[in-house]
């Protein structure tokens, strides 16, 4: 049977860079043909040179479509060839309902060319009941957590009676409820003849979803075997040239003295709302790190931002940092004092996507490069390329764009600029989503190398397996309640989900 698309000896250049060097596969009508390969090996590229974002003759080789070969100049021949992206940044139109982004662009018309509203509705109502997604098709997108405009980007998708589904890192923030539906979603979809190509770093779910799996690295294609004829521990292997046999390489450290010190913090989001954090009490000691875990809206970014000076009002509890107050601070004051965020999303509150990165890694400690008022631009260069060296950023130099660079690159950067600001504790919310095994690595080794030099880290994590592997305590948070407290020795996958659903 021919395949309903193929990728044949595909070469894509940028300045100074190859993305991508013959690389070929190929998809079959019903089929979940997982991409696999590090932050930077090429699969964003892909998904660009196959949505039309880079045009035909931008690159070298040949796409084809049941046989015949696809050129796409743009986003709407790649439609009109049956295939649909749904990107990890999502492109949803937050102002409008969920049944309104369903059908936007192709909204059914009566006669005299108003737009039929009632059927779009109806419709809608009845997509997100095929696909078992719970949600109100009038409801305002803004209203949506991610996890739920994640579900309506795909159902959108599928709208479209699209015969291509590209998912980049399509479950990097549902809930585990939301990923089981996403995954009957795609196994009806492959009953049904739909073919897609499954893009995630979550080697559990690939090997629970896909077919086959095509590894990328280096911007090459390195094998295609069946999922049933390989093993994670061979896809690693190929994503990153050499065998991983600790995934979790946390090394046992000597907790020191209290750095931060929260007694029975109740916080609301206004003065008029109830609690979202509710007599929340911890210690966190130098050279340790301390997870925190939980179901998603269980509080855990919340926490973070509230210590940090960026969400909610106080309404009880103390907070002290090394040995003193923390009251009604702002981010700057944290900062100074020796604390420093990086969020869960990089890409609105860690980076400024448009600069450079040493525009980006300067951000939060230009104090300390300024002298009456002026940058030292000799001493930010020295400093900032020392760090780019040590966090082994990939890129051609400090003056490349941030926002063009891999996910996993971006979050180094994230790393970088906190690090430059010389804090005493680090508050890291989800710092490995939506990056691959070798980067995670990298970031498990800087916060090892952070642990051993006396510095404090809070560490938040959806992915229990990183929890258990990285930390030496682990609070899990239930409704904004610590529901359970475990040392690495005593916490198991089952005791923390027990600790984070049960009251």
């Amino acid at each position: 049977m021919s395949p309903l698309l193929a990728a044949h000896r595909i070469t894509k250049k940028f300045p100074g860079v190859t993305a991508l060097k013959d690389v070929s596969f190929d998809l079959h009508a019903g089929e979940i043909h997982a991409l696999c390969g590090e932050n930077g090996a090429g699969k964003s590229t892909l998904i660009k040179l196959l949505s039309g974002i880079h045009p035909h003759g931008s690159y070298e080789g040949r796409f084809e479509v049941n046989g015949e070969e696809a050129r796409f100049t743009g986003i709407s021949d790649a439609a009109q060839a049956g295939i649909a992206v749904i990107y990890q940044e999502l492109a949803l139109v937050e102002e409008m309902t969920v049944a309104e982004n369903i059908f936007l662009g192709c909204e059914p018309r009566r006669w005299g060319g108003f737009i039929d509203w009632p059927r779009i509705h109806r419709e809608a109502r009845a997509l997100l009941e095929r696909f078992k997604v719970n949600l109100d098709p009038a409801a305002q997108v803004s209203s949506l957590g991610v996890g739920q405009k994640q579900l309506v980007e795909i159902v959108k998708a599928l709208a479209k009676d699209s015969r291509i589904l590209i998912l980049d890192e399509p479950t990097a923030a549902l809930a585990e409820h939301e990923v089981l539906i996403l995954l009957n979603i795609l196994r009806d979809l492959r009953q049904r003849g739909i073919a897609c190509v499954y893009i995630s770093h979550k080697l559990d779910e690939v090997f629970g979803i896909a077919d086959r799996i095509t590894v990328l690295r280096d911007g090459s294609t390195v094998g295609t075997q069946a999922a049933k004829e390989t093993s994670k521990a061979e896809v690693i292997r190929l994503m990153v040239g050499r065998e991983i046999g600790d995934l979790f390489p946390r090394r046992a450290s000597q907790p020191g003295d209290t750095l931060l010190k929260v007694q029975n913090l109740t916080v609301t989001e206004n003065d008029s709302d109830s609690p979202r954090l509710r007599e929340i009490g911890f210690e966190l000691k130098a050279g340790e790190v301390l997870g925190i875990g939980g179901l998603m809206g269980a509080g855990r970014t919340e926490l973070l931002m509230h210590l940090f000076g960026a969400w909610g009002r106080r309404q009880a509890g103390e907070v002290t940092l090394q040995g003193d107050a923390l009251k009604n601070n702002t981010p700057q004051q944290s900062i100074e004092r020796g604390m420093v965020l990086a969020s869960e999303d990089r890409r609105r509150y860690g980076l400024v996507l448009e600069h450079e990165i040493g525009f980006n890694l300067s951000l939060s400690s230009l104090k300390s490069i300024c002298s009456a008022g002026f940058i030292r631009r000799n001493d930010e260069t020295k400093r900032n390329q020392a760090i780019f060296g040590n966090l082994r950023i990939k890129a051609t130099g400090l003056d490349a764009i941030a926002g063009r660079l891999s996910g996993g690159n971006q979050q180094k950067i994230v790393l970088g600029k906190a690090l430059l600001t010389e804090p005493s504790i680090i508050l890291l919310d989800e710092p490995t989503r939506g990056i691959d095994v070798g980067a995670k690595l990298e970031i498990y080794e800087i916060i090892n190398k952070l642990t051993a030099a006396g510095k404090a880290v809070l560490l938040v994590s959806s992915e229990l397996p990183e929890l258990i592997g990285m930390s030496d305590r682990i609070l899990m948070l239930r409704e904004g309640r610590i529901g359970g407290e475990f040392t690495r020795e005593e916490a198991t996958q089952e005791k923390l989900m027990h600790a984070a659903m049960t009251a």
